[in-house]
């Protein structure tokens, strides 16, 4: 009885073990998310920004501060100040994605030219002016970490940096230039180790506070129009590769804060690396601005009086003449009221053979006496389907609808949906010409699609899934990196204070 007690005993407790390995797999299963929005950044597209990030580190290592610098070795004493960078050569660069969340930045064997002025006193000879250094063989290794922060947006969380100076060679003028070239190893051996100090720094700031400002500039929620919002909060860590940067964004519709759907879709998938930049939307992107837009009451238009066209007025009346003269003789010349409203969130599918979106609606007709109330002649169900064409502009993303079938019935009765019968043309005609134009007018404001500001996508091509859709294209800065962050640099942001001069070893 004791062994059998004690071998339950055991099984309970490895069921325990088994429960307490398996539930962490367990919660992340039930949190996990699909995105309804992804964006891949390729090495094409990576190669770009090194382009425009190699003007901004040079424009930032030009504003390095270098503080004073003196001191003295034996019967020599010297005091260097006004330092300035004068010019760059950071030919040789590499930008390169490093695995699992980093972007690797390089500068090998570049050229630093620099100006300062000289004070020396050697026993009884004094001479001031100015000196021209150069640093060769600069090389600077620079490890940037992107992260989620907690509101869900991207940000550099961490920056590593290790500078190296090879040499330095410099050249005197004024009267004593020849007296003092033998001792310039004391000035080039202090200007090395000060500059080599500052690099790292200067480097640190721009990647820490001006490079997130300009993430900050793409909006985690924000307004698409007066009615809903769009969120586009990150749901992990980017996932980098040898090769691309994968971001999965949220990219949820909503309506006064509430969330909209449920995220059932299938989740984006893209596996092009040939263009600059990929982003691909899911079915739940769409439907969930149609649920927003649902939520939001905003799906109905009501078509009166001289806004009704004139044949159509004149078919109802005399398709409906019956109902009027029955219900109400006295207002048969009372102004036409249609009443088009969505009865369900529109439908969007996306196919490899192109996007639709399916629409069910009421349309109640009615007669609108003055100073009386309206008398309902009918209520009749419609279903539609559009064509959806998807683009990109800038970078905000526009739909073209087209209205390709159309049907009227009752709910009533199968007799009473033939006796609709012949308001089917009109009535598909009445949304070509009024309501079509109304969404298309909405549609091609387009929404934004999270890129910081300055980059703008071109050459698009829209490629249909079964699920999703992805727009492949390349990247052009309409903006430099450095006009947009002095726009959105934190006023309170300010350059690292030089550290106090440490003579190095040796001076």
């Amino acid at each position: 009885m004791l062994a059998e007690g004690h071998c339950r005993k055991r099984h309970a407790m490895a069921l325990c073990n088994l429960l307490l390995l398996g539930l962490p797999w367990l919660v992340a299963a039930v949190t996990a998310a699909n995105p309804g929005c992804k964006i891949r950044i390729t090495t094409k597209g990576l190669e770009l920004v090194k382009q425009e990030g190699l003007r901004f580190v040079e424009q930032e290592l030009e504003h390095i501060s270098i503080p004073d610098l003196h001191g003295k070795e034996g019967q020599f004493q010297y005091n260097i100040s006004g330092v300035k960078v004068m010019d760059l050569q950071l030919a040789l660069s590499n930008l390169h994605f490093q695995p699992p969340q980093h972007l690797a930045f390089n500068i090998n064997n570049a050229s630093i030219s620099l100006r300062f002025r000289r004070q020396l006193l050697y026993w009884f000879f004094y001479d001031i002016g100015s000196i021209n250094a150069s640093a060769e063989g600069v090389n600077v290794r620079t490890l940037l970490k992107l992260s989620m922060d907690k509101a869900g947006r991207l940000k550099i969380s961490n920056i590593t940096c290790n500078a190296s100076i090879a040499r330095m060679q410099t050249g005197f003028t004024g009267t004593l230039r020849k007296v003092y070239e033998f001792l310039s190893a004391f000035i080039t051996t202090g200007i090395r180790f000060l500059l080599n100090q500052q690099i790292c720094p200067a480097l640190h700031y721009a990647g820490r506070v001006e490079l997130n400002s300009l993430l900050d500039t793409v909006s985690v929620r924000s307004p698409v129009d007066e009615h809903i919002s769009i969120d586009y909060s990150l749901l992990s860590h980017p996932v980098v590769s040898p090769d691309t940067l994968d971001l999965d964004f949220k990219g949820m519709f909503y309506y006064q804060s509430n969330e909209t759907l449920v995220n059932q879709a299938v989740a984006p998938v893209i596996k092009e690396t040939e263009r600059m930049v990929y982003v691909a939307f899911s079915e739940y992107f769409f439907n969930s601005a149609m649920d927003a837009y649902y939520q939001a009451g905003v799906l109905s238009k009501e078509i009166a009086g001289e806004e009704v066209p004139k044949d159509l007025e004149v078919l109802l009346r005399a398709t409906f003449f019956g109902s009027i003269i029955m219900l109400s003789p006295a207002v048969v010349d009372a102004p036409l009221k249609l009443v088009l409203q969505a009865s369900a969130p529109p439908l969007w599918t996306i196919k490899p053979t192109g996007t639709s979106v399916s629409v069910a609606a009421i349309l109640n007709i009615s007669l609108v006496p003055v100073d009386h109330p309206a008398i309902q002649l009918s209520s009749m169900t419609m279903d539609a389907k559009l064509s959806a064409k998807v683009s990109l502009r800038g970078k905000a993303l526009e739909v073209q609808l087209d209205l390709r079938r159309f049907r009227i019935y009752s709910k009533q009765s199968a007799l009473e949906s033939l006796a609709l019968f012949p308001l089917q043309a009109p009535l598909k005609t009445l949304l070509q010409l009024v309501i079509m134009p109304i969404l298309n007018e909405r549609t091609k404001k387009g929404v934004p699609i999270p890129l910081p500001e300055g980059m703008d996508f071109t050459k698009e091509i829209v490629t249909s899934h079964v699920g999703f859709i992805t727009v492949g294209a390349d990247l052009h800065f309409s903006k430099g990196l450095r006009e947009v962050i002095e726009k959105y640099k934190p006023a309170q942001a300010s350059r690292p204070l030089s550290p106090e001069p440490t003579t190095p070893a040796g001076l």
